[in-house]
């Protein structure tokens, strides 16, 4: 890595450096200071529906996000800098081997060297699914079996079991729908039972 080529580094550092401190700066007096309750202009922020407050709260967390993920940013842009001035910058974390100069031109504060972060964003342990997913088995785990032949008690059962006692939506918020119970998949499905003929009780029989 030639001199210029660290020093043109370290200046394009400095300005993501002053660009990631005013994005921060901006989205905290922009709303984040203050309580939604006063926000909204509100005097309490419960409500009769879940989606009176819906869209401040959505926004209010994707805020949050915003200014997390550019604090991420800073701070990754803080550890090249310090790695700048140690002389161990541009150096993968994981083979140690130098990082590709397109590679840091592109992304100066990377810590990984192209072929080590496509693995790890390749890699089961980057799966958008929670890992523990795959040890626990049904009716815990994330089962919904639709078109398998398959009869036992599964996530898809959970929900019906659960959302028959209600959910955040209303007959009129789905439209066509004249009863709380049309209002979740399959609501017409038998409780407890696979075929019709299992709900024939010894009565109906004889």
């Amino acid at each position: 890595m030639s001199e210029q080529f660290r020093e043109d580094i370290k200046h394009r550092l400095y300005d993501l450096k002053d660009e990631f401190e005013r994005e921060i700066k901006r989205i905290e007096e922009l709303g984040l200071r203050e309580s939604l309750k006063d926000v909204t202009g509100e005097l309490s922020s419960y409500d009769n529906h879940s989606s009176d407050l819906g869209s401040e709260t959505f926004e209010r967390g994707k805020d949050i996000a915003l200014r997390d993920r550019q604090r991420i940013l800073l701070q990754k842009v803080t550890d090249a800098l310090d790695k700048l001035e140690k002389g161990s910058y541009g150096y993968c974390e994981n083979c140690e081997e130098a990082i590709e100069e397109e590679r840091l031109e592109a992304v100066p504060y990377t810590t990984l060297c192209l072929k080590c972060q496509e693995e790890v964003e390749s890699s089961s342990y980057n799966s958008k699914r929670p890992i523990e997913e795959k040890v626990i088995s049904p009716p815990f785990g994330r089962s919904f079996r639709n078109g398998e032949d398959y009869t036992g008690y599964d996530g898809e059962d959970a929900w019906q079991d659960v959302a028959r006692y209600g959910n955040a939506n209303s007959p009129q918020d789905e439209g066509g729908l004249r009863s709380y119970k049309d209002v979740y998949i399959d609501s017409d499905e038998g409780q407890g039972v696979v075929e019709e003929v299992e709900k024939l009780t010894k009565k109906d029989i004889l």
